[in-house]
Order: C-alpha cells, then structure tokens, then sequence
C-alpha cells in the first residue's frame, strides 16, 4: 500500500457519515454482557437485574428501556438472546443518530466513533450532550476528549477507580480501556 493510500485510510471522516462497525457492536455486547441467565425447556432466557449499585433495572445487553420508550423493571419477563441482541441493536441505532446530531462538522475515525458511541450507550445521550468529550470534539481537540473519557468513573456517586473496590471497578476498567483505544487511535 503506498503512503497516500495509507493517509486515505487514516483520515478522519465526517461523523454523519460513519455508522457503528460490527467489531463496534460485538464489542457492546462483550462489555455489557447478558446479566442472569437460566435455560427453560433447552432456550437461554435473560432476567432483568440492576447490573452496578445505583444503576437503573436491565435487561438483555445494558438495554434499560425498550423500543417504545417503556424502562425494564426487575418484575418484567425474562427475554431470549436473540431478542437482548436485537433490543441492543436497535437501542444503539437510536443513540447512533442522536450521537450523530450531537458532532455537527466534527470527523472522526471509525475506532474514535465507536469507543464514543460506546460510551453514549453505556452513559446515555443526555450525558453524553453534556460531556466535555464533545465540548472538545467540537473544538478539535481529539487528544483531550480522550483524556476527559477518565472523568467518567462513577456510578451512583461513587467513584469506581477506588482501588480495591468491589462495587464497579468494571466502570473504571471500561473507561481506562476506552481511553488506551482513544489514545493509539490518535
């Protein structure tokens, strides 16, 4: 591959233009795992369970609300995988195009696109507005919005990169693993 054909590919690239990658949404369900699972009649079935101290009830992969807006309480029914993954994607799809809106003008490279997108699925969109990660996007500064990903280390007021802690240290590893993929992306 020559040297310009290597710049094409590591150029940043209009945010409305990109879309989630599959690595990007495999990644999701990796991180966001499935929560309690039990087998009726040979079909895996997912419970709703509160996956942090604080968090909201959850269903499938992280999805906290469905389609219709309607939030996951602990009493609903159990799904089947192929529903969570579906559930998942298309919760992720909505939180694409709201995150899309969000970057007016902004480029981004497709691994930058989904770590950010990441977050907002974990985070919310409404956090996500409000972040300096896209105070910092939108003034080009690519460096320190990967660097403001390490300010998002709490869950329900506590701060998750307290050593030792067995409440959420998977929030903290999750951000730090965000931030080391922001960083080699740069």
């Amino acid at each position: 591959m020559s040297e310009t054909q290597l710049a094409i590919n590591r150029a940043r690239v209009a945010v409305a233009t990109l879309t989630l990658s599959a690595a990007g949404f495999l990644g999701w369900l990796a991180y966001e795992g499935d929560g309690p699972v039990t087998v009726d009649h040979g079909v895996e079935m997912l419970h709703p369970y509160i996956p942090t101290k604080g968090d909201a009830p959850t269903i499938g992969h992280g999805a906290t609300h469905y389609e219709d807006g309607k939030p996951v309480t602990l009493e609903d029914a159990p799904i089947t995988r192929e529903r969570a993954d579906a559930l998942a994607l298309n919760l992720l799809h909505g939180d694409e195009k709201a995150f899309a809106q969000s970057l007016p003008g902004v480029k981004l490279y497709p691994q930058e696109y989904d770590l950010y997108l990441d977050f907002v699925g974990q985070y919310g969109i409404t956090n996500w507005r409000n972040s300096s990660m896209r105070r910092l996007l939108l003034a080009g500064d690519y460096k320190a919005a990967c660097d403001a990903l390490l300010r998002y280390r709490f869950a329900a007021g506590f701060d998750c990169s307290t050593p030792g802690n067995k409440r959420c240290m998977g929030v903290w590893t999750r951000q730090q693993e965000r931030h080391a993929k922001c960083l080699a992306a740069q």
